[in-house]
């Protein structure tokens, strides 16, 4: 089904990696990009404004914590997601699967759905991909993901074809029930997952059933689940080359600086993940010379920025003193300047992977990327 609300329009490729424009009905999602992680309807510690102001285009949510707390009708009552949180550009919703599929103890899996009870309360509910279709459909996002299975790792072979088929399951039932007659599937996107663990020939099957039903857009799932960065990138080697050219490719739950440069390498277009703003929570800055813990004693008295290359609040007005000091007392200031530095390095970092990518210039900006983290922080003469 072709969706002309929803499109990429891909401006330059440089070896795997592309640079280019997803357009929505929201605004555009220059590629790559990083989604901030906004769980309950927020990014912790940081105002809209302020996430915008970071270069962020677009934002995640939760579907498994949203449709607890305040639930996904109360929003739809209250004008969807987007006026909710005062957020006027593209949001993604996740399917709820991973989070529901961590709650060991508290869930069961049948081919209906996932079964589990709130973390909150211990109330009891019922997960299925038409249940996650239509809490994402009230809550208004742009892109909707498939409900799917996360396989665990390690798993055996067996274990990870039969989640995978489960999920290949599910992801048709979550494409019927976003199209089963609502203007939203119009407007908007739904994304597949692609799953089968570190087994090329499993994901080279899930990448054809995927196919097969023709989404907007696909997602690699059940990585970064403790593989290891090296396993990560040989799962994207096989299974990056089978993707849709024409279509966004999403990473999930990735990562870190070197990962996130390491897959647009390889021709991956989004990202997620919680490590910039939950850093900025714990004391951890990241910089273009590696991650920094602003609680150790060498910052107290330094009275040079976090980073001297950064635009940022935090960097602009506040010496990595100041922050060290912030961050030791608890201050809440504390935490929203070091996630607003944090998401500004990765909005800057994705903003240099597109430049080089339009200018022809990956592997320089890659090289000079691993070679200033080698050096390290410089110390203070």
């Amino acid at each position: 089904m072709t969706n002309k609300a929803f499109h990429m329009e891909i401006e330059a490729v440089d070896g795997m990696a592309r640079t280019g424009v997803i357009h929505t009905c929201r605004g555009e999602i220059r590629t790559p990009a990083f989604m901030p992680v906004g769980t309950a309807a927020t990014v912790k510690a940081m105002k809209p404004e302020t996430v915008r102001a970071t270069g962020a285009d677009i934002l995640l949510g939760n579907t498994y914590h949203l449709m607890l707390r305040p639930t996904a009708e109360r929003i739809d009552r209250l004008g969807g997601l987007h006026k909710f949180m005062n957020w006027q550009h593209p949001i993604l919703t996740d399917s709820g699967g991973f989070q529901v599929m961590s709650l060991s103890k508290l869930r069961k899996i049948t081919e209906e759905g996932v079964a589990f009870q709130s973390h909150h309360d211990g109330s009891k509910h019922m997960l299925s991909p038409e249940k996650s279709m239509e809490i994402q459909r009230l809550l208004g996002s742009n892109i909707v993901m498939a409900f799917d299975e996360c396989t665990p790792y390690p798993a055996t072979k067996e274990e990870t074809n039969s989640s995978m088929q489960l999920s290949m399951r599910w992801a048709k039932r979550s494409y019927d029930a976003y199209h089963n007659g609502s203007e939203h599937s119009e407007l908007n996107a739904v994304f597949g997952i692609v799953q089968g663990g570190v087994f090329e020939d499993l994901r080279s099957e899930s990448v054809s059933k995927l196919k097969e039903i023709d989404f907007d857009g696909y997602a690699v799932g059940g990585l970064a689940v403790g593989e290891g960065q090296e396993m990560m990138l040989k799962v994207l080697d096989y299974t990056m080359p089978l993707m849709t050219s024409a279509k966004p490719r999403y990473l999930m739950g990735v990562g870190k600086p070197d990962d996130i440069v390491e897959a647009v390498v390889r021709g991956i277009d989004m990202f997620d993940c919680v490590l910039p703003s939950r850093s900025g929570r714990t004391g951890q800055a990241f910089t273009r010379r590696g991650a920094l813990n602003m609680k150790n004693a060498r910052h107290v008295d330094d009275p040079r920025p976090i980073d001297d290359k950064c635009g940022c609040d935090a960097c602009t007005n506040y010496s990595r003193a100041y922050m060290a000091h912030l961050i030791r007392s608890n201050e809440v200031l504390g935490a929203m300047l070091l996630t607003e530095h944090n998401l500004t390095y990765y909005q800057d970092l994705m903003s240099g992977l597109r430049s080089a990518i339009k200018k022809g210039q990956l592997t320089e900006f890659v090289d000079i990327f691993h070679k200033v983290r080698e050096e390290g922080d410089i110390e203070i003469i």
